[in-house]
């Protein structure tokens, strides 16, 4: 299997559909290239079909009127992005930029919805994936919305914890600065919370590592 197929079928939108589908949809992905700052479309562009990163990282984001950016997701390897254009036909919501130098598969939509009408497994997938990414969606507004920066900031690192399969260390998928725009804050905020925390006793920051010396007591912040 080479990598393009591979990256595919590990994704939650491809998984489990049958190797001659998987050709199919294999056969009208566009390999494109992006370096590090690139932009890979703003809001308000046609939504001419959705991505999927096959290396590197890509952040989903809005700006406001005076400049402020506020960080919607980050994705990774086997994770689309831009998908919701390809059924309702609307422009592109956000904006999407390189993190790194990143590796992206491009899926025209009018080719991919014809796929997905031929092949209903294709569509149940796609539901899937969406009811996931709703549901990833709304504990974000919940978290910005609910929860003081400290709050966020432990979420966060527990989110981390569960999804790197540590309890001890994690490491810190994006550089500091991104991920105060995640949490909607700015990074001096951001400095002063990872401080407080390393003075209670809960984490010890070295770098991107994250050494987490209290998980219980992180867990209740």
């Amino acid at each position: 299997m080479d990598k393009k197929k591979k990256i595919m079928a590990g994704s939650l939108l491809f998984s489990g559909i049958p190797d001659a589908q998987l050709d199919e949809v294999a056969a009208i992905a566009v390999d494109k290239t992006c370096r590090r700052g690139e932009s890979i479309f703003f809001e308000g562009d046609e939504g001419t079909g959705f991505y999927m990163v096959v290396e590197g990282q890509v952040k989903i984001y809005k700006m406001s009127f005076d400049g402020k950016e506020q960080i919607l997701h980050i994705f990774g390897p086997g994770e689309p992005f831009g998908e919701v254009p390809v059924f309702h036909g609307q422009p592109f919501p956000a904006n999407a930029m390189a993190l790194v130098n990143s590796s992206l598969l491009f899926f025209p939509r009018r080719q991919f919805v014809d796929l997905v009408t031929a092949n209903p497994s294709l569509a149940l997938n796609m539901l899937a994936m969406l009811s996931f990414r709703l549901r990833r969606f709304a504990a974000q507004i919940e978290s910005l919305s609910l929860k003081e920066v400290p709050g966020r900031l432990a979420a966060y690192i527990v989110y981390l914890a569960e999804e790197q399969g540590a309890t001890e260390r994690v490491t810190l998928d994006i550089p500091k600065g991104q991920l105060a725009s995640l949490l909607g804050t700015i990074p001096e905020t951001l400095s002063r919370i990872f401080a407080r925390m390393t003075e209670e006793g809960l984490i010890r920051v070295d770098g991107r590592t994250i050494l987490i010396d209290d998980f219980e007591r992180l867990r209740e912040w």
